[in-house]
């Protein structure tokens, strides 16, 4: 028989909740908790190493004879906000990885699977609210660009999720 250990108690005054859970299920989550957040991170880091390779080297030169140039808009290379931007790319990472884990099928490829369908279809709604509202696009092709580019980033980014939520698994 598990011993129900104390989690904690919650709440102000006399409105108190207090947890009581068996051992094995608050070791398991805490356990499952610190693999998101290390795969999380894990992703993030991926996806500033894929970004700047992506859109930092390969397209660059593309997105700047493609976009429409406004006074202020984009900051010079030397004033991006590196620590934003991994931000950035963490919070993103964490939602693929979230979904990951929901999905209780974490792998390389199960991750790079839910990777692509995430970016496909979240970039594309994103370009597409720009194209609605705002004159940021040269031409219609680089939104196909632009969101092919962003899917293989977010493919890179689900696949090292994925990996890092897999590993360990034991064997049936």
């Amino acid at each position: 028989m598990n011993t129900p250990r104390f989690v904690g108690s919650y709440g102000y005054g006399d409105a108190r909740i207090v947890l009581a859970l068996p051992s094995e299920f608050t070791n398991h989550q805490i356990s499952m908790n610190t693999k998101l957040i290390v795969a999380a991170l894990a992703a993030a880091v991926a996806a500033f190493l894929l970004g700047w390779v992506i859109f930092g080297m390969a397209l660059m030169g593309y997105y700047e004879a493609n976009m429409n140039h406004f006074e202020g808009l984009m900051k010079p290379m030397e004033e991006m906000n590196l620590g934003l931007m991994f931000a950035s790319n963490l919070m993103f990472a964490s939602v693929v990885a979230w979904v990951i884990q929901r999905s209780g099928n974490a792998s390389l490829m199960s991750g790079a699977m839910t990777g692509a369908i995430m970016g496909f279809f979240i970039f594309l709604s994103v370009d597409l609210g720009f194209m609605a509202m705002m004159n940021y696009f040269a031409n219609n092709t680089v939104v196909i660009v632009d969101v092919l580019a962003n899917t293989v980033w977010a493919t890179g980014v689900g696949a090292v999720a994925g990996l890092v939520l897999g590993s360990s698994k034991k064997a049936a």
